[in-house]
């Protein structure tokens, strides 16, 4: 016994001090403290924490920026920051004052706090500080280009992937709605980049990356940049954005149907000229919309765009589905080229694209009571109003496409829309010298009676291997633990090589306008070749 207690107490002596390298071998699922997770910045040293094995470190400065200004480096500081908890959120048009209970249930919102003083990062990675070069990936939230951030939904946590993948996930803030798309560009030299503030920030996130990212593990030459919805389309825009180049090297674009079209800015401008009218801010006085409150700034910008809005539908200048609304402006500088413009190509010809959707995104059949009680002739009756004498067409091209859908809600809901987009998105790049690849998310959710099927979003928890994170919109079972492995696979290794495939998948095709090829994320994954053009040929061709 004695003998015993000598070797322990040797043993203990003998452990050396503890530090950043030794975190990997702890098997304390949370480690913190004043030395703990150091790392060095170019703005100085920051402190994180290390939870099952990950490093994580949130609300980390990569710029800031006076309001409509171009960012600039973050100030530096001295001794080590703590980087502990999500930083500051965009400040929103119209925050949340109440919500939807079942849908809440299903979404499950963080909304943050929110500061103009938004532009941060966090950061998950399985090593820091080790040479290693992991591939990046960074993360460009949803929300349109008005609201949401990295922090809003529970998939967006970066543990999971990280740790699965041996990747270091980046996710960011920053400046949406008038305060990131509001033109002044009509006001002076000093504000001439002001309509596309939120673009500048992004551009600024992935240089910040370039320039510190191999601190924490990650190889400044091979990022992915992904998001979903207006991440999507903010993928898109970047793509096309000139001095972006260079700073990734991959794109997933999620749902964003956003990213087709950039404004004009002969509306911009109007619309930033109705800002100072409304606000009583004559041009040669431009300087006093910094003192401006963002709630009064706010307020002038929905009447501003309310009203050129309305001009520009009279003039017949306004086509697109969404309306006039905040976002990136064809500025001739920041973006010089539409993302259909063929000239764009060049700018991201190198880049391989992995894009899709989900299959039902936004359901109609979710403004019903119970759409389970829906019958076949009510279900019909409904498209009648949308699709006329072409509704029994349209029903018999949804079931080829789809021929296991049996509720008459299924009708109903599958997207057209996005997968548009998608599919535009794809033909697109075909045209360049790197690959694409098409998937679509058609895994339907057993959650609420089967509710909300593959609604919006529903693809991000898969992606980020967070089921457990979000069983409310999952259901937790283990199809969708079996799914999700499969589909963060696909994700990690499309951002190593460029290529989704993996052996838990059927073979991959790269997608061809003449081939269609689509990976269909399901139960049962199976390549099919444009198994739904028939029903995507019929009904309205929106342009987004």
């Amino acid at each position: 016994m004695i003998m015993n207690r000598i070797v322990f107490s040797l043993a203990v002596l003998a452990l050396p001090a503890f530090s950043v390298a030794q975190v990997k071998k702890e098997t304390t699922a949370l480690v913190t403290g004043k030395d703990i997770a150091v790392v060095p910045t170019e703005s100085g040293k920051v402190r994180g924490y290390v939870h099952n094995s990950i490093y994580t470190y949130k609300g980390i400065p990569y710029a800031k920026a006076a309001r409509f200004m171009a960012p600039t480096k973050p100030d530096s500081w001295t001794g080590v920051r703590s980087s502990l908890s999500y930083g500051p959120v965009c400040p929103l048009m119209d925050p949340t004052t109440a919500v939807a209970d079942e849908s809440e249930f299903v979404f499950h919102h963080d909304w943050g706090y929110p500061n103009e003083d938004c532009l941060r990062l966090n950061i998950w990675s399985p090593g820091v500080n080790d040479s290693k070069k992991r591939p990046v990936m960074v993360w460009l939230h949803g929300g349109g280009h008005t609201a949401g951030s990295s922090q809003e939904l529970p998939s967006y946590d970066g543990e999971n992937i990280s740790k699965k993948g041996d990747v270091v996930l980046v996710s960011i803030n920053h400046r949406l709605n008038i305060l990131g798309f509001l033109d002044l560009s009509a006001y002076g030299d000093k504000y001439k980049s002001s309509s596309n503030a939120s673009v500048m920030d992004m551009v600024s996130a992935l240089q910040w990356v370039k320039t510190n990212i191999a601190s924490f593990g990650g190889d400044p030459n091979n990022v992915t940049i992904f998001g979903q919805s207006g991440g999507g389309g903010k993928v898109n825009t970047l793509l096309n954005t000139p001095s972006a180049k260079g700073l990734f090297h991959k794109a997933v674009i999620q749902s964003g149907g956003l990213g087709l079209a950039f404004h004009d800015p002969s509306l911009t401008k109007r619309v930033g000229a109705a800002v100072l009218e409304e606000l009583n801010i004559k041009p040669e006085q431009i300087d006093d919309i910094q003192n401006v409150s963002y709630e009064k700034l706010a307020a002038a910008g929905k009447k501003a765009v309310q009203k050129v809005q309305e001009q520009a539908k009279a003039e017949g200048k306004l086509q697109a589905v969404f309306g006039l609304s905040w976002g990136p402006t064809l500025d001739g500088n920041i973006l010089p080229y539409q993302p259909t413009d063929p000239t764009a190509g060049a700018i991201s010809a190198s880049i391989p694209l992995l894009v899709g959707s989900t299959k039902n995104e936004f359901m109609a059949s979710l403004r019903l009571p119970d759409s389970n009680t829906l019958t076949l002739e009510e279900a019909k009756a409904m498209l009648q109003k949308q699709y006329g004498d072409k509704t029994d067409t349209y029903v018999a091209a949804l079931k080829k496409a789809y021929p296991a859908d049996n509720k008459p809600s299924d009708l109903l809901d599958v997207d057209g829309m996005f997968r548009r987009s998608a599919i535009k998105m794809a033909d697109l790049k075909a045209a360049s010298p790197a690959p694409v690849y098409m998937y679509l998310f058609t895994w339907q959710s057993p959650v609420l009676d089967g509710r909300y099927k593959a609604i919006h979003c529903s693809e991000i928890p898969f992606v980020f291997n967070n089921i457990g994170r979000c069983e409310e919109m999952t259901g937790g079972t283990k199809a969708a633990y079996d799914l999700a492995d499969k589909v963060s696979q696909s994700w990690i290794n499309f951002a190593r090589t460029g290529n989704p495939g993996h052996k838990g998948l059927p073979t991959w095709q790269k997608y061809t306008p003449a081939n269609g090829a689509t990976m269909l994320f399901d139960n049962q994954c199976v390549e099919k070749y444009h198994h739904d053009k028939e029903a995507l040929a019929i009904g309205p061709q929106v342009s987004l």
